[in-house]
């Protein structure tokens, strides 16, 4: 028998006897016996709960709970055993990336981890954290400050979730080293080529000095919670080895230079009993390293691209996207799989963790079927090899414009999968009726199916791109689709009849959540920019098609107009759900399309 329960049990049964009246006895006890976390559910005349741990009791009430709420129609007895996959199951999101969310966004983000079971949040930063002594860096981006951060820890702790502080101490410090005050901790001052491709310094050198000063950082944020985790990042480290570490590079090897920075940064808190997680990307590619991570420390293993989304991909990839990747260290054949990615590992028998994507950056509507199949090869992988980790990541690469109901889908499925991932054909059939049953409380029983269904729209195209779909680089990334990268007409036209759909459905949903009808907006204003990419697809303005004559110049000059319409509505939708630092940052990222489409407007 099945219930709409969720996460779905992997073990339930109907019992012969009556379901609990209203005020049933419930009888509670420990059973140390469970699995950790676990909890064994009689839903009888009498009801009786044997739990595990403090986790096992939480999760035993929250199948209860729903098991009251259940229409009497639908009551019966039931006994129920759960456990999870995971012990630990993670969620990070990037705050980094000029979208940093209000305490109300944070505040529907824990709600909605809580209902998926999740234990563990990461807020990924770079510069978005009120630092004491660096005001000169986050004073315009609205930073997370030390109030936020105590309050998001007591907030996580009530819903049974440890908020780990995640700073990047390695890669990714363009925001910092574009500042005269900490362009000398660079690896490189100068902007370096990769591939054709001029990218401003974001590299920190690997010196004690550096690791002396990321430590004051994590500090700093340690202060401020109870987690004795922390994640130091260290992922693409693009020019280690190209500047100041050049000459050991060359005498000791690109990947003890890397893991010699990483020792220093992990022990100092490896030492106080902290756990420390740090990006497997570099690691992975130097197997002779692997009997140096630190006891104490995680390597979390990442890749966001479904096995066979890859696959199509990389048979198409032209040779300057293969050049591209290994310009900034990414071997290629590295990222079919989760097996293939963390192989190095697997082969030396290091524990790690896996870490998919929700498949929504790069993209205004996401990449359902993406995430899902990523999602799922994450877990297998990571329960054929005992990982005690499982941490879904949204990030927000190029402006994070998808607001973060795009991601829920994803976070539900992860939530679920990383719990038990032998429920995953059930749940994938039921992400449209959670969301509105859990989610949205939506009586139209529309906001769950629209999320799905646009959740799909780039995997109707038959375009593949890695990590992104062309709905967004169309607009965000001008020039630089390559002929394979551009759907046919027929695909465009599929999508855009599903957004024109959707658009027309979501018109009509009732939601009876609080946030319910900022959901509606945000949702609405993410398929008005897909559609508008879709427009231009078929205009071919910006794809090689008709760019001289008053009809081009008309068209041109009607997406000039809408995308004018766009930009206003982004303002104010984004505020919606999100602080106003880095706003201007990630509208400003569409400048060259709109620059694009003005010229043929004018007819140059």
């Amino acid at each position: 028998m099945s219930l709409p329960l969720f996460p779905m049990p992997r073990r339930l049964a109907e019992l012969s006897g009556v379901p609990p009246k209203t005020q049933a006895e419930v009888i509670v006890s420990h059973n140390p016996e469970l699995p950790q976390q676990g909890y064994l559910l009689t839903y009888a005349e009498t009801i009786r709960m044997e739990y595990a741990d403090a986790a096992g009791l939480r999760y035993g009430q929250q199948t209860l709970d729903q098991l009251r709420a259940l229409p009497l129609a639908q009551q019966r007895a039931v006994t129920i055993e759960d456990w999870p996959d995971f012990p630990r199951r993670a969620f990070m999101l990037d705050i980094s990336r000029d979208r940093v969310p209000t305490r109300a966004g944070l505040r529907r983000l824990v709600d909605l981890l809580a209902l998926a079971r999740y234990n563990q949040l990461e807020l990924y930063i770079e510069h978005t954290f009120a630092y004491a002594d660096h005001q000169e860096l986050w004073q315009d981006a609205s930073p997370i400050t030390a109030e936020d951060l105590r309050w998001l820890d007591d907030l996580c702790a009530g819903h049974g979730i440890e908020l780990v502080p995640n700073q990047n101490t390695f890669g990714h410090w363009e925001r910092w080293l574009a500042l005269d005050t900490y362009l000398p901790r660079a690896e490189n001052a100068e902007p370096q080529e990769f591939a054709g491709v001029l990218r401003p310094p974001s590299t920190l050198a690997p010196t004690p000095e550096n690791a002396e000063f990321v430590t004051g950082l994590i500090e700093e944020l340690t202060a401020h919670v109870r987690s004795h985790r922390i994640n130091i990042g260290a992922d693409e480290t693009w020019e280690l080895g190209t500047g100041v570490s050049r000459r050991r590079a060359e005498q000791e090897g690109l990947g003890a230079v890397f893991m010699d920075y990483v020792e220093q940064v992990a022990e100092p808190w490896i030492a106080q009993g902290y756990a420390v997680e740090f990006w497997a990307d570099i690691l992975g590619s130097h197997p002779e390293l692997m009997d140096r991570v630190p006891e104490g420390s995680v390597p979390v293993v990442w890749l966001y691209d479904a096995p066979e989304h890859m696959a199509t991909a990389l048979e198409r990839m032209s040779p300057r996207e293969r050049a591209f990747n290994e310009a900034h260290g990414v071997e290629t054949e590295q990222l079919r799989d989760f097996s293939s990615r963390a192989q190095s590992l697997i082969e030396a028998g290091v524990p790690f963790w896996v870490a998919p994507g929700a498949g929504s950056w790069l993209s205004f509507t996401g990449r359902l079927d993406n995430a899902i199949s990523n999602i799922l090869d994450a877990a297998r992988t990571g329960i054929s090899h005992g990982s005690e980790g499982f941490l879904l990541t949204c990030w927000g690469d190029f402006g994070h414009y998808d607001p973060l109901v795009i991601s829920y889908a994803p976070i539900i499925f992860g939530g679920g999968i990383s719990w038990s991932a032998d429920s995953s054909a059930a749940l994938e059939d039921s992400l449209a009726d959670i969301l509105n049953r859990h989610v949205f409380d939506d009586e139209s029983e529309i906001i769950g199916r629209v999320l799905v269904d646009v959740g799909r729209v780039t995997d109707v195209l038959d375009a593949k791109i890695p990590n992104s779909s062309p709905l967004f680089r169309i607009i965000q990334q001008v020039g630089e689709l390559e002929a394979h990268h551009i759907p046919s007409p027929d695909s465009v036209e599929e999508a855009r009849r599903i957004l024109i759909s959707a658009a027309e459905r979501l018109a009509e949903a009732r939601p009876a959540s609080a946030e319910g009808s900022i959901a509606v907006e945000e949702i609405a204003q993410a398929m008005r920019w897909s559609l508008f990419a879709a427009d231009l697809f078929i205009s071919g303005l910006l794809t090689g098609g008709p760019s001289e004559g008053q009809d081009a110049q008309r068209e041109a000059q009607r997406l000039v107009d809408r995308m004018d319409a766009l930009l206003a509505d982004q303002q104010r939708v984004w505020l919606l759900s999100s602080r106003p630092g880095g706003l201007e940052t990630s509208i400003g990222r569409f400048a060259p399309a709109r620059r694009a489409l003005a010229r043929l407007a004018d007819g140059r």
